[in-house]
């Protein structure tokens, strides 16, 4: 007689359920993927960009309204890591946004801001200001980015 025939039911439970959990384990080992074009989408954040930091030219003198300046915000850190700042107003308007120094350590850093950065570039120079949304699954970014952006608005007087 079989094995596992009737007279050891025990038997056939005990080793359908190892089955059942070692099946379950190699399904939930497996990791997904990032693609390679995520992270070709955004350049690297250099690393001297906190000596530029308030730095920056205006052709007035005093208001700060006129002409062309830069200034880098403050390097906030976040739970993934710093995240740094730099505006360009003209003539007191936000004309350029970018990202200096951001979370890159893994794939997964590169994929989420591959899409969460230019949405918050996109949405302060809308704004105006660093009254923008949250990216959903950037939220510590997002945070950072609001952050640094403030105090780069606060440094350049507007």
């Amino acid at each position: 007689m079989h094995a596992l025939k009737k007279n050891r039911p025990l038997r056939r439970i005990v080793l359908a359920s190892a089955a059942t959990v070692s099946g379950m384990v190699m399904l939930l080992s497996l990791k997904p993927h990032a693609s390679p074009q995520a992270a070709l989408t955004l350049p690297a954040p250099s690393g001297s960009a906190s000596a530029s930091s308030g730095s920056g030219s205006s052709s007035g003198s005093g208001s700060g309204t006129t002409g062309t300046k830069s200034v880098t915000g403050d390097t906030i850190q976040t739970r993934w890591g710093p995240v740094q700042v730099r505006v360009t107003l003209k003539d007191g308007k936000l004309t350029e946004v970018t990202a200096v120094t951001y979370p890159t350590d893994n794939p997964r850093d590169q994929e989420i801001n591959s899409y969460a950065l230019p949405r918050l570039r996109s949405e302060a120079l809308q704004a105006q200001s660093a009254d923008i949304d949250t990216v959903s699954g950037a939220t510590y970014t997002s945070e950072g980015y609001r952050q640094s952006l403030q105090s780069a608005l606060d440094s350049a007087g507007s």
